[in-house]
């Protein structure tokens, strides 16, 4: 096995779209109407909607890879999400997937760590993650690199309306 993390390009739209929608639906799919889950699939994974994410200086993705076969990715950019303290220059993990075959390798820690360093290589920022209320797991891994739960939101996959919660980590020096 050839495992590899490398930066996605624009010429990975595809691939990041297939990806995405089928590591989103292996964590996730059992949580929604099968009508909900392909409608939301389609247009938050569409190939243009990844295209221009790749396109864009300010975001960027990475590609897990085993013997050159896309099995996770970390996609960061400006942060988003919906809290009161969000400023100008902070900064977002948008999405860490691994396909299970992947996880508890220590690559989702590669991959988190990788994205981590592009979001700071002009020096420390405040950044942010959604997570969902559900994914203990996913909270104790933040958890352990200094992310604090600060908020909460409601993440729509049609119908439903799942409760994420918003981690910070300051930056060093920072309130």
């Amino acid at each position: 096995m050839t495992v590899t993390i490398r930066r996605a390009t624009p010429d990975d739209a595809a691939t990041l779209s297939r990806l995405a929608a089928r590591t989103f639906t292996e964590t996730f799919g059992h949580l929604y109407p099968p009508e909900d889950l392909e409608a939301f699939l389609a247009d938050a994974y569409a190939v243009a909607k990844q295209h221009l994410i790749l396109s864009h200086p300010d975001y960027a993705v990475w590609l897990l890879e085993d013997d050159g076969e896309a099995v996770g990715h970390a996609a960061v950019g400006p942060c988003g999400l919906p809290h009161p303290e969000v400023a100008p220059g902070d900064g977002e993990l948008k999405r860490l997937y691994l396909m299970a075959s992947h996880q508890r390798g220590g690559w989702g820690g590669r991959l988190f760590d990788t994205a981590m360093g592009w979001l700071e290589r002009d020096g420390p920022r405040t950044l942010w993650i959604g997570v969902w209320s559900g994914n203990a797991g996913a909270q104790r891994f933040y958890a352990r690199r200094g992310y604090e739960p600060v908020g909460e939101y409601l993440f729509p996959v049609g119908r439903v309306q799942d409760l994420e919660f918003i981690l910070r980590r300051p930056a060093p020096g920072a309130g």
